[in-house]
Formats: structure tokens, C-alpha cells, sequence
């Protein structure tokens, strides 16, 4: 029946040690079950078991330990039998845990305050009532204002207080309103004054720089806000190219964003509307970089133009570009859109627009003009201040009549050298949708670079560059003297033109007025400039003007380095990454359609030369001088590039701003063949 080596006696013996092992851990009930179950295995119960207290005698200290199975691995594995015996010393099977999805509980008031104000310290200021019934009163002090809460518990207590400090600076009605808060030294959010339309003041952090937000914008919205609903409203471009637009709801008003995704549309409706209900800005100025200066001779010590304006210009830029293609759908086609808003007295809600423009391409050098009838950049900024410019000559033009003189934006300057200088409070805002090509677009967007510099003085640093002709892209100017000649470049010598960044830096210095109107006017500056995406204010602010601060000197008055602000749209434009067309178009306000350029001629698409060239502005110059009060020298008797030479000024400043890139070690600015401004006025 049993094999010869198999021994009944040793097998209950074993099988009653192993149940004596885990009876040592058990209650005696359970040990009890134990002894029975390991007993069962040899048919009988053992004579040398007790029955009562005393369950098992003592068991030599090494007893021969059972048999086991090794595994292939090497590691003693118990029989599937003596596991099974094992299993008895659990009393009761445990539950299987049963994974339930966690529903996210809304915070509290305590926590919410703790998000808004760091460091805050509760002190139980009373207890009174029966001690089966307590009544707890606990303070907060916030912004140095005591706030009180009572409760049956002190949790309770310190929610009232918390409860009680939040209504002194949120109202609650149709939706949570985030009221100003007082700033103090610790704070996310500001002030506890209530403006005259509600709307909350920046963030500020403990040096008095605005501070971005820990949290996503959605999600500090739904915070801030109860009533707030999204809504995709309209979906663009094609399927692997597409454009969503959100809109979201809170207190009956309206806020837009667009983006490539749902979710990036609608977190840009959350930073807009959080941009206009409560001014906390997402932007990548709001924390400036610890290596970038800011502006010392600015009143707001602030590179930082508001959120809400920057959303303003670059939606008001938009909808006139829209307006205006209608009917030339075919040349709406663009990857660089540029516009120029005009202010009186920082009031966006009566903003216009100046001008429109795209392109992105410079003109062949086959096509260069001995009469100034082509444009040579057609790049989309600097067309749009070339309209802009169309639109000073008619501002002016205003002056030549006493009866339309009070509608222009210029008046008479009588206490200076310049006959006329703007208005006060007109501001001038450049909006671009992706950085201006050349130095400020030097940097990988998706590297974090936000650090201090480990190498400031790196060549590639502010240099200037050219644009290649015909094509897109800046390469680094080469030291030279700065001259190209008409000769080598009909011979095949490639005609270079200055990157917009540096035109703009050049903006910076001399105005944006011209050379020619610099002879009438004072000189005229952005107040502000706009991306629509690609925005590092690090590498922004060094482009346009920080690259020469250390080194402009000797400006004549009133020529000044300017700092412009700098912002970044919520709705950033997506990298558009279809062929550039080979055309541009213009618009100025005053003009009833818009103008075609062929970038590589510099001519109109029908051949035509166009009304922003070199040629049209020193027409419209040569009867500002004849027909505008003021003007000493009534006649213009030498030729464009002359004309320009005898602003001396303007000159000044200009053989500064390029001495200031050499002392720089930036390189030379390269000037187009003097051929290009040898025309005169025609009889």
C-alpha cells in the first residue's frame, strides 16, 4: 500500500509540527483547529496532544524540516498540499480590494485662502458655551485685517474665519468676482480695493514683479468662477491643419481663444478671460528674466504691456485682415501677418487700426530701381510701417488746411526745433504674429533657457543679420564696410537687406517717421510690440533694444533709446509650415481695397508701381514742403538720398546707432547701392 521507505508515524509527526509553528502565533481556538486539521492527516488523533490549555509539548529545537519541491530557479516552493493547509491560519479571507474612482472633492475655504495668501497663522480667540456643547471662535489675519469665524469645532471655526476673509475680497453673486486685493509682501494676487468696474489688479510677488500663476488657467478659473461654460464654436483649416475656437461664459460675457487643439483653444479662453476679469497674466513677461535689464528711464519700471491690450491689438490686427481680403480670398494666403494700432490716451475700446500687411520675401536683385518705384523688403513689418508712414504724410497733409487742422494728430510745436510733433497720449503698436526674423528668433522655443546665460558673450548673441534674397532666413552680417554695389550685384552678387530685428532696434533710435519727415516732425516711437507667438523677452528685449544700451551715446535731442513693451497674445499662432507665397499685401486706413505686391519685383502683381515706395513718399514730401505752415525751406532742389543727408539729426543719430553695434563687436550694417536713392523729384 505504501511505499518501503514511507513511514506513517514520521508523517504525522511532521505534519503535526508544521500545524505547531503556526499554532505559536494563533489563539488557542485557532490553534485547536490547527492540531485537528494536521492530525486529519494521519487518521488519528496523537496520544501526545493535550486536549485542554496545555496543547503541545516541547518539539526538539531543530526538528527535520518537511520535504519541498525546488524550482528551476533554484527557490524551495511548498507542495501545493501543505499550502493548503497553510491557508487555515487566516481567520477570515481578506477582501479583495475594490479599486472605486476617487470623485475630487471641492476645497474648502481654508484651502482657498492658503492658495491665495502663504504663512497665514489661526488663533483660537475664545471658547465659551457648556462643555457637551462648545461654541469655538477662531481669527485670521489677512493683509493686516482680523478676520473672525465661530463654530461648534475648531475645524468649523477656522472655516467660518477663512469663509469671512475670502468675502472681504471675492463677491459671490451669478459667479465668484475676484475684487483687488491690498498688496503686501507675500502675496499671489493683489489688493483689496474695489476698482470702479471690478476688475482685480496683477499678481505680485515679494520684489513688486508680477508673478504667474502656479496653475493651469482652466483650472484657476473654475476656482475664481462658478458659473463658467465652454463652448468649441467653430473649427478651421483642414483636417491635419485645423484651428479650434473656444468661447467661454462667465457672467454673461464672452471671452475667445484659439488653438491647434481643444484643450490649448480653451485654456486660451481661460487666460483671456482671467487676462480681462481679474488681470492675471500667464504671459512670459510677467517674471522677467534675472539677466534681462529693465528699462530704468520708464515711470513703471515695467517691460510688460497689459494682457488685455495686447489680446485687444492683436484681435483688432485680425479682424481688420479679415475685413479687408474679403473679395481676394486668393491672396489670403500667409505666414507673416503685421499691423500697427493706433491709441489716444491708452483707450483701446475707440484703438484703431493703421495698417495690414504679409509677406515674408525681399526683391530680386535683377529688379532694383534707379527711380525708387520698387519695395525692396516686403517683409510684413516693415510694409506695415511703410503704411504707416503713408499715413503720417496724410496726417500732415491735414495741417496744409486750417478748417481739417484740429482732425489731424499732429500739431504745432512751438517750443522746439521741429515745426509739428504728435499729440499727447497717441501711442503707436506694433503687432507681429511670430517674432521679427534675425536676432530676436535665435533660440530652440522648446529648450529651457530661462536661466542665467552660461555664455552672454557668445558670438551668436546679437548679431546682426541679413535677409537672403528671394528666400527666408537671416545669415550673420561679415565684418566689412557696409557698401554693396549695383554692378556686383546685376553680376550675381546676392543683394542683402538688414533682418527685421535690427530694423527694429534701428526704430528704436531714429523713430519710425523716416529720415524724411524727420525734417518736420519730432521723432515718433512704438509704445508697445505684440507677437503672436515665438516670444522669449529674453532674447526680445536684446534684438530691439538691449544689445546697445551699454553703448548708445551722444544722441542729439530728442533722439532716445526707446524700450518698448513687449507681450504675447493668449491665442498664439501656430508654426505655419506651408511654402511662403511670393506675394504681399497692404492696407492703410483711408484706402478702399488693399494693394498686391509681388515680393520679387517690388511692383504691384499688375506691374505697377506701388503707393508706399521710396518714389511716392518724396512726392508727398516735395508738397508737404510747399503747401505746410511752418516750413522754412519751401523747395526741395536736390536729389532723395541728399534730401535724407542734409536731416543731420537724423544722421547723427543713425552713424551712432551704427557705431554703438560696432563697439559691440556685432558687425556692420550693410547699406543698399547709393545708386537706388540717385532720383529727383519730377518737374
Amino acid at each position: 500500500m505504501y511505499p518501503v521507505s514511507y513511514k506513517p508515524e514520521r508523517a504525522c509527526y511532521k505534519s503535526c509540527h508544521h500545524a505547531m509553528r503556526i499554532a505559536s502565533r494563533s489563539s488557542i481556538f485557532y490553534q485547536r483547529q490547527h492540531f485537528y486539521a494536521a492530525s486529519s492527516f494521519a487518521g488519528k488523533r496523537p496520544k501526545f496532544f493535550v486536549k485542554r490549555r496545555v496543547i503541545f509539548p516541547s518539539l526538539p529545537c531543530n526538528p527535520v524540516s518537511a520535504p519541498s519541491e525546488i524550482n528551476m530557479n533554484g527557490y524551495n516552493r511548498k507542495s501545493p498540499q501543505k499550502r493548503r493547509y497553510e491557508m487555515t491560519k487566516y481567520a477570515v479571507t481578506p477582501k479583495k480590494k475594490i479599486c472605486k474612482e476617487r470623485i475630487q472633492q471641492p476645497k474648502n475655504t481654508v484651502a482657498i485662502l492658503n492658495e491665495l495668501r502663504h504663512g497665514l497663522i489661526y488663533k483660537l480667540e475664545s471658547q465659551t458655551g457648556p462643555v457637551h456643547a462648545p461654541l469655538f471662535t477662531i481669527s485670521v489675519e489677512v493683509d493686516g485685517q482680523k478676520y473672525l469665524g465661530q463654530g461648534r469645532s475648531k475645524k468649523v471655526a477656522r472655516i467660518e474665519a477663512a469663509a469671512t476673509a475670502l468675502r472681504s475680497f471675492i463677491q459671490f453673486k451669478d459667479g465668484a468676482v475676484l475684487s483687488p486685493l491690498k498688496p503686501a509682501g507675500n502675496l499671489d494676487f493683489t489688493s483689496d480695493e474695489h476698482l470702479e468696474n471690478d476688475v482685480s489688479k496683477s499678481a505680485i510677488a515679494v520684489d513688486g514683479q508680477k508673478k504667474v500663476p502656479d496653475k493651469g488657467p482652466v483650472m484657476l478659473l473654475y476656482e475664481l468662477f462658478n458659473d463658467v461654460k465652454f463652448d468649441c464654436i467653430n473649427i478651421d483649416g483642414a483636417q491635419n491643419n485645423c484651428r479650434f475656437k473656444m468661447t467661454v461664459t462667465i457672467n454673461e460675457k464672452k471671452f475667445d481663444g484659439t488653438g491647434p487643439s481643444k484643450k490649448l483653444a480653451k485654456n486660451a479662453a481661460a487666460k483671456a478671460a482671467l487676462a480681462s476679469l481679474c488681470n492675471i497674466s500667464y504671459s512670459p513677461m510677467v517674471v522677467p528674466q534675472k539677466n534681462v535689464p529693465l528699462p530704468i528711464d520708464d515711470k513703471s519700471s515695467s517691460m510688460e504691456l497689459p494682457q488685455i491690450h495686447a489680446d485687444t491689438i492683436g484681435r483688432l490686427v485680425l479682424e481688420k485682415f479679415m475685413e479687408v481680403i474679403k473679395g481676394q480670398e486668393a491672396y489670403s494666403r500667409r505666414k507673416v501677418l503685421a499691423g500697427i494700432v493706433m491709441t489716444e490716451n491708452m483707450n483701446f475700446c475707440e484703438a484703431k487700426v493703421i495698417s495690414v500687411s504679409t509677406g515674408t520675401k525681399c526683391v530680386s536683385g535683377e529688379h532694383m530701381s534707379v527711380n525708387g518705384a520698387v519695395l525692396n523688403d516686403s517683409h510684413a513689418e516693415i510694409v506695415s510701417r511703410r503704411c504707416l508712414l503713408k499715413f503720417l504724410y496724410a496726417q500732415l497733409d491735414l495741417q496744409c488746411n486750417q478748417a481739417t487742422a484740429y482732425q489731424s494728430i499732429f500739431v504745432r510745436n512751438t517750443d522746439g526745433q521741429y515745426p509739428y510733433k504728435l499729440k499727447s497720449g497717441v501711442h503707436f503698436h506694433l503687432y507681429i504674429n511670430t517674432a521679427p526674423c534675425g536676432d530676436a528668433r535665435i533660440f530652440s522655443p522648446h529648450e529651457n533657457d530661462t536661466g542665467v546665460d552660461k555664455h552672454p558673450n557668445r558670438k551668436a548673441r546679437g548679431q546682426l543679420r541679413t535677409k537672403i534674397e528671394s528666400g527666408e532666413g537671416t545669415i550673420p552680417v561679415k565684418s566689412s564696410d557696409g557698401i554693396q554695389t549695383w554692378d556686383g550685384v546685376l553680376q550675381g552678387q546676392r543683394l542683402l537687406t538688414m533682418s527685421c530685428s535690427d530694423k527694429i532696434a534701428r526704430w528704436n533710435i531714429v523713430g519710425i517717421q523716416g529720415s524724411l519727415l524727420s525734417s518736420i516732425i519730432e521723432p515718433v516711437y512704438l509704445h508697445s510690440i505684440v507677437l503672436g507667438s515665438l516670444l522669449h523677452p529674453e532674447h526680445m528685449y536684446r534684438a530691439v533694444c538691449g544689445r546697445i544700451e551699454k553703448s548708445i551715446q551722444g544722441l542729439p535731442p530728442p533722439y532716445h533709446l526707446n524700450k518698448p513693451r513687449l507681450a504675447l497674445v493668449t491665442s498664439a499662432e501656430p508654426r505655419n509650415q506651408a511654402k511662403a507665397p511670393n506675394f504681399g499685401i497692404n492696407w492703410t486706413i483711408g484706402d478702399t481695397e488693399l494693394e498686391v505686391v509681388n515680393s520679387l519685383t517690388g511692383r504691384t502683381i499688375g506691374g505697377q508701381v506701388s503707393r508706399i515706395t521710396k518714389q511716392a513718399f518724396f512726392v508727398k514730401y516735395g508738397f508737404l514742403m510747399v503747401n505746410l505752415p511752418g516750413i522754412l525751406a519751401r523747395k526741395v532742389t536736390t536729389d532723395y538720398g541728399q534730401t535724407k543727408a542734409n536731416v543731420k539729426d537724423y544722421q547723427t543719430a543713425k552713424l551712432e546707432l551704427f557705431s554703438a553695434f560696432k563697439r559691440e563687436d556685432l558687425g556692420s550694417w550693410l547699406k543698399k547701392p547709393i545708386e537706388q536713392d540717385e532720383f529727383g523729384l519730377a518737374e
